[in-house]
């Protein structure tokens, strides 16, 4: 059967350098990969100051529990965060920190190029490849700590975009999903498994200048449906008149990639209601169980976030036509606004 290519947007097959020489976007980044190819070394908040956005995201879902670990450097501030929720009691426990000009903040120049870290007396997170193709995530907070290899199976995709809203403002971002993940979580000294079958991880990163006030929505999902292992990647608002996008599926490893904008439908008043998240070739319900609501306001540092966790089914079509249906694969979906 033929299909009408789902994509326009070029794709990026070689290393190329995110900006150039005076610091702006460099015209041959824009585009969409399936690795990591672009260098963000240019991104270091040395030769331009004050909108450079770095962060390291991780989440990790297993059949009981949900972990995330956050390090990030917005130049005036470093953003950090450990979260663990139980899945049964739903109890959230959380601690976040704010460090004036991201002091002690470590993040690689580019994603692959060494660790990233970040310390504070309650808090500390370190993230770092390891041999056979994991990353180790650990993190400790009060109350909690966790200790979690997440594996790049081979042939494993992910997808790279880079964003470009004008010369000087710009994102790179690579959502790797679907990545098996093993290890071990305390809660107040009590141990629980993180199962090498049934747990998933999820990595964003990021590098870029950014406008002051933007918003946005990404959804993402994991898990096995059928003979299958689907991984769903779906964002919204904020690549809007940019000629990107950041919408894909990774269907047994190999990524699909979904250039058109995708329409997003959810209740504001009630962000656990079921979402719709529909375009040409995808079509998805999210039912969520938990929103994690989180609110700043810090002066020029405001943030407006509905994380939430849930199951997608639906769905999706790749070039050549052919539909591949799931259900139940567990992630979360969100609506943010900041002003950073």
């Amino acid at each position: 059967m033929t299909h009408k290519p789902q994509s326009t947007e070029r794709e990026i097959t070689q290393r190329t350098a995110l900006t150039d020489a005076r610091g702006r976007l460099n015209p041959d980044a824009v585009g969409w990969m399936r690795r990591p190819f672009v260098d963000t070394s240019g991104i270091d908040g040395r030769r331009v100051w004050g909108r450079n956005k770095r962060w390291e995201y991780w989440c990790v879902m297993t059949p009981t529990h949900i972990m995330a670990a956050t390090v990030s450097s917005i130049d005036y501030a470093g953003v950090h965060e450990v979260w663990v929720f139980d899945r049964e009691t739903e109890e959230s426990i959380g601690h976040g920190a704010t460090v004036p000009l991201a002091r002690g903040a470590v993040l690689p120049a580019s994603l692959g190029d060494g660790p990233a870290s970040a310390s504070t007396r309650d808090m500390s997170i370190e993230i770092a490849d390891v041999d056979a193709g994991a990353t180790r995530l650990r993190a400790r907070a009060p109350r909690v700590r966790f200790d979690v290899a997440a594996e790049t199976p081979p042939g494993h995709e992910s997808l790279g975009v880079v964003v470009p809203w004008s010369e000087s403002r710009f994102q790179y971002t690579v959502k790797d999903i679907a990545r098996p993940a093993s290890g071990t979580l305390w809660i107040d000294d009590v141990e629980y498994a993180v199962p090498a079958d049934r747990s998933w991880a999820v990595l964003d990163h990021g590098r870029g200048r950014w406008p002051y006030n933007v918003r946005w929505n990404w959804g993402a999902g994991s898990g096995t449906s059928g003979d299958h292992v689907i991984g769903i990647q779906l964002g919204g608002q904020w690549t809007v008149g940019t000629g990107s996008t950041e919408n894909a599926f990774v269907l047994d490893g190999r990524l699909h990639k979904i250039g058109e904008e995708l329409r997003w439908q959810y209740d504001t008043a009630n962000y656990l209601e079921p979402w719709r998240i529909t375009g040409d070739d995808i079509d998805l319900t999210f039912e969520p169980f938990y929103d994690k609501v989180t609110r700043t306001n810090l002066g020029v540092l405001q943030s407006h976030t509905d994380q939430c966790f849930g199951a997608y089914s639906g769905w999706f079509r790749d070039a050549d036509g052919v539909a591949t249906e799931f259900t139940g694969i567990e992630g979360w979906a969100e609506d943010v606004h900041n002003r950073w």
